[in-house]
């Protein structure tokens, strides 16, 4: 089993930084992350927000591509629905080529009304949107000269020039939590983002023998968002403490009045440990934590957090480095 690592890039208010450099900061520290043993960088997508929310996953994955030699690349995840399927196609084929066959292409759907508006888009149709979507990319990727004319887009003969690297395409992650992302997941997909409990794992298998794909080929991914290792837990929760509370409630706020609701407004940080939000733990516990998930759902990618906005890097790095040394070894 392999670790990947995600991230949004946010500068909340009050950092002291410019998000020029925090950008900066995070592509080295996903550079160095490989360097001890780390496979994946996975980058969240958000729009119009107040703390520069990472807007376009793809170019940030072509950049942290660059810099790397063996991690895995791309969206975890694309907000599908707000793109053109050819253009996505022409980037993601590019970013396949300039990592030389790396990229994995996270898409869902969404839940800001405020996104949609700003796209110009019918949040109501997001999910037939994104199925179109899902086959126009693979056709193109898979060297069709594709024809389509659908509910939401109209191709006439495009074809792309040039084409990935990864045959017959690159791996499209669709995620989700709902019986219609296991349903999209299996048909349009070429694996599942997010099943958290063996319910979900299961359902997805279902859907997977309803398309009529074997599901002894599943592929899973997914983890904990925040799992954090230390040698002193308590002593490192009050270092993260504030700025995973900014996180957890910034969502909360982003969720009102939508059709996601995973978790109410947080009061005060002892809510993140007694809601189980997140683990800070110690090596032991973390492999503990992870066996029992993996005995769950069993994920190729065990994913989780690279750091909460705003928080000082050293602390970041001590925790994978942690993590790399005493944990990772126990799931080679």
């Amino acid at each position: 089993m392999r670790f990947g690592l995600t991230t949004d890039f946010r500068n909340p208010a009050g950092s002291g930084k410019s998000s020029a450099r925090v950008y900066g900061e995070i592509i080295d520290l996903f550079t160095w992350a490989e360097t001890i043993g780390f496979s994946a960088a996975y980058i969240f997508e958000h729009h119009f927000t107040d703390d520069d929310y990472m807007s376009s996953p793809m170019v940030a994955a072509t950049a942290i591509a660059a810099r790397t030699k063996q991690m895995r690349v791309g969206p975890d995840i694309a907000i599908l629905p707000l793109y053109d399927p050819v253009r996505v196609a022409e980037d993601g084929a590019v970013l396949d080529l300039i990592s030389n066959g790396r990229l994995d292409f996270g898409v869902g759907l969404g839940y800001r009304p405020q996104e949609y508006a700003g796209y110009g888009r019918d949040i109501n149709r997001k999910g037939s949107r994104a199925n179109e979507a899902l086959e126009i990319i693979r056709r193109l990727w898979r060297g069709e000269t594709v024809t389509f004319h659908g509910k939401h887009f109209n191709v006439e003969g495009a074809r792309l020039s040039p084409r990935p690297v990864q045959q017959p395409n690159p791996p499209i992650w669709v995620g989700g939590f709902s019986k219609a992302a296991a349903r999209r997941a299996a048909r349009y997909g070429d694996g599942y983002i997010g099943p958290s409990n063996r319910v979900m794992y299961e359902r997805y298998l279902e859907e997977l023998r309803a398309a009529g794909k074997d599901p002894a080929r599943a592929r899973v991914m997914g983890g904990d968002l925040w799992l954090i290792v230390a040698e002193d837990p308590d002593r490192t929760f009050a270092t993260y403490a504030p700025n995973l509370l900014y996180w957890f409630n910034s969502y909360s706020k982003w969720f009102e009045g939508t059709d996601t609701s995973p978790w109410p407004h947080l009061d005060n940080a002892e809510e993140l440990l007694s809601r189980g939000l997140v683990n800070v733990v110690t090596p032991e516990a973390a492999v503990k934590l992870i066996t029992e998930r993996i005995a769950e759902v069993p994920v190729e990618m065990y994913t989780m957090m690279l750091s909460p906005p705003g928080i000082a890097l050293n602390a970041v790095e001590t925790s994978l480095e942690l993590f790399a040394k005493k944990v990772m070894p126990h799931f080679k």
